[in-house]
């Protein structure tokens, strides 16, 4: 498998050669000059899937109510996000999004905003076919859902429900309701994942679906993610080869996570997304708030910033503008999962969002 060759960024300077200074307005860059125009929003930790590179069959203890962000607090940070930062793409993720209560309500927030920013949801599709026609009409653009099976043993034994339909009826009701393009986030199991892989492929293209397949990170609740445990990018290509004729898209990748593949000749193509085995730190836009009001740089950030207290010590949008800034400023090269003295983040993904 050939991929894009991004690395690391290097240290962005002056005209002088020297470290430059944060900027206190204009887009929200970092110190490699990098800018984040992409916001991903947790909406809430709590799911209804019990997904086994996730959590415990137990769940995890949820966030206290009072720990959350209300509706006024976000709607207040996603304007300050588009109209001061240069957001220009939200995404809405949990935990499970759509168990947040008034997604409706905040998705119409963002969709009056000026500019107007494009506005995604990252859902695991269960309760989607009844909300997808409000969610489109709110303001919602396109949803991307996790689907890691399209076999019902299989994909009762990764989400521990057997909740398989639900997912395929939310699948049909977004495409429906024109929240398009619709994508397909898979994870695979190591064990028939490569055989999963396939189907997916083709069941995709035979409904006009974008298959996304992401590697596994190290970003489960029990931390007892290991490499050698999961697929990687190059097998998960060398099995799709091995049935389909791909090559190389020729659209630039830019920002994008996904690695894209022409699937027979296209126009259809398929993404592999290869965060620890190729990683793409050095185009990486995205700046990310939880569903408590903390600020990461980074998917696997260990420390953050938090706003939500800020909020409620009366701090005016200046000073939450600058303290935003200020922790992207400092986002780090690379995620560094494969730096020997790595250290997985304490928040599992279900509290940090996709």
């Amino acid at each position: 498998m050939t991929v894009t060759a991004l690395g690391l960024p290097a240290i962005r300077r002056d005209a002088g050669g020297c470290p430059a200074d944060m900027p206190a307005s204009g887009p929200l860059v970092d110190t490699f000059g990098r800018a984040a125009t992409d916001l991903r929003v947790s909406l809430t930790d709590r799911c209804n899937l019990r997904c086994t590179y996730c959590m415990p069959a137990e769940g995890l203890d949820w966030l206290p109510g009072d720990e959350l962000l209300t509706r006024d607090e976000l709607a207040r940070l996603l304007k300050l996000a588009v109209t001061r930062l240069g957001i220009t793409n939200i995404r809405f993720t949990g935990g499970e999004p759509l168990l947040y209560r008034g997604l409706e309500d905040v998705v119409a927030v963002v969709a009056a905003l000026r500019p107007r920013p494009e506005i995604a949801l990252t859902t695991n599709g269960v309760g989607l076919a009844r909300r997808a026609a409000g969610l489109a009409a709110a303001g919602l653009d396109r949803v991307n859902v996790s689907l890691d099976s399209l076999d019902a043993e299989h994909f009762a034994a990764i989400t521990r429900r057997d909740r398989l339909s639900d997912v395929l009826e939310g699948l049909s009701a977004a495409a429906a309701a024109g929240l398009g393009p619709v994508k397909v986030n898979a994870v695979l199991d190591r064990a028939s994942g490569l055989e999963d892989a396939v189907e997916l492929l083709d069941y995709c293209l035979r409904y006009g679906y974008q298959l996304r397949i992401i590697e596994q990170m190290p970003l489960d609740a029990g931390h007892q993610w290991r490499r050698e445990a999961t697929l990687s990018a190059d097998q998960i290509f060398a099995a799709l080869a091995r049935h389909f004729d791909l090559s190389p898209d020729s659209a630039p990748r830019g920002s994008a996570p996904a690695q894209l593949w022409r699937v027979n000749g296209g126009p259809a193509t398929v993404g592999i997304i290869a965060s620890v085995s190729h990683a793409f730190c050095a185009a990486c836009d995205r700046t990310r708030l939880t569903a408590d009001g903390q600020i990461r740089s980074c998917l696997f950030a260990t420390e953050e910033t938090d706003l939500r207290a800020l909020l409620r010590n009366g701090s005016d949008d200046d000073e939450l503008e600058a303290v935003w800034r200020a922790a992207m400023w400092h986002k780090a090269a690379g995620h560094g999962i494969n730096d020997p003295d790595f250290v997985q983040p304490q928040r599992p993904m279900s509290a940090i969002g996709g």
